[in-house]
């Protein structure tokens, strides 16, 4: 075991993954209030995704923007998203950003910096870390001041490299030592994995070779650098995988080259369809608290906490994980 200097909690390698559901994730209900800060494009397809099929398992959906007008803008549009019978759809409020936390599902949309479609090269989700960092971590000290109990889930990019920060100066004190009493690593979740899965899987449809991902085939990982597309589970092919990796990763920046931003797709698979998912006890992509990261894995809430998918995983593809892991640990 090592020691994680960011939060004192142990390291340990993986996989294989814990058997045991992870602890401190809150339990789960029948209904839950969901609160969404940031209604930017992610954030408003986001709540759009919500209103349209969250009604069984979101009792309210609370709106905040800083920007004048938008909250009332999305307001005004999404209840009026209505079909003709008796389903039901989640009322829409608007919520101050000193209330933004009283709920029991917290969704961090916000961002200081998006890019432009000019920008069509690099590792666009990363160059996004320097000033989304401050932003996250801000909102993971005002859960620690309030006393959050919820789940904190982060969806700006970068989407992994956020939670830990907000893990890490939640549990700061006034003095900035770590106390470990703000947020408890199983309150927080990343949900950027489930659209990575679903560009494989767009990739697999197109072309045969990559068919296996199709019924045997699993991503991990983080939303960018790091991602593990793996063909197949028992049949894992290292170059296959890897070449299908390269795809899934440069999907983003192939719509850029296109002249429009890739948001679409990341705020319905990722967000709003792996949250519906992860609240009904459904097996789902999104990043849980593992070996001192937060790593992106199939999982599903349970009322014992956060069950991770059993895998037997083959070495070589373990050690792509174990690479990824200590790429992780490394970002402060």
């Amino acid at each position: 075991m090592e020691y994680d200097l960011y939060n004192s909690r142990e390291i340990y390698d993986f996989p294989p993954f814990p058997t045991a559901p992870l602890p401190g994730t809150p339990s789960r209900k029948s209904l839950y209030r969901v609160h969404l800060l940031a209604l930017g494009d992610v954030g408003s397809t986001l709540a759009t995704g919500l209103r349209l099929m969250g009604g069984d398992v979101i009792s309210a959906l609370g709106i905040c923007d800083l920007r004048e007008g938008v909250t009332q803008r999305w307001e005004f549009e999404l209840n009026q998203i209505q079909g003709p019978g008796e389903k039901r759809f989640p009322p829409v409020e608007i919520v101050d950003v000193d209330h933004i936390l009283d709920c029991d599902v917290f969704l961090f949309c916000a961002s200081r910096f998006v890019p432009d479609t000019a920008v069509k090269s690099g590792d666009v989700r990363m160059a996004q870390y320097e000033l989304n960092r401050p932003l996250a971590a801000s909102y993971g000290r005002m859960a620690r001041e309030k006393g959050f109990q919820g789940m904190f889930c982060v969806v700006s990019d970068p989407v992994d490299q956020l939670c830990r920060a907000v893990l890490t100066e939640s549990s700061r004190n006034e003095a900035g030592e770590m106390d470990e009493r703000g947020l408890r690593p199983g309150q927080i979740r990343g949900f950027g994995l489930g659209v990575m899965n679903a560009r494989a899987m767009y990739f697999a449809r197109k072309d045969s070779r990559f068919a296996s991902y199709l019924t045997e085939g699993r991503a991990f990982g983080p939303h960018g650098e790091g991602l593990i597309i793996a063909n197949s589970i028992e049949r894992y092919d290292d170059a296959l995988s890897r070449e299908l990796t390269e795809l899934t990763k440069r999907a983003n920046l192939h719509m850029r080259e296109l002249g429009y931003k890739p948001y679409v797709a990341p705020a319905l698979s990722s967000g709003a369809l792996s949250l519906l998912a992860c609240l009904r006890g459904e097996w789902q992509y999104s990043s849980v608290y593992l070996g001192g990261v937060y790593f992106g894995v199939k999982n599903r809430l349970t009322e014992g906490g956060c069950e991770v998918e059993q895998l037997d995983i083959l070495e070589l593809l373990a050690d792509r994980m174990r690479e990824t892991a200590a790429y992780l640990r490394g970002i402060e």
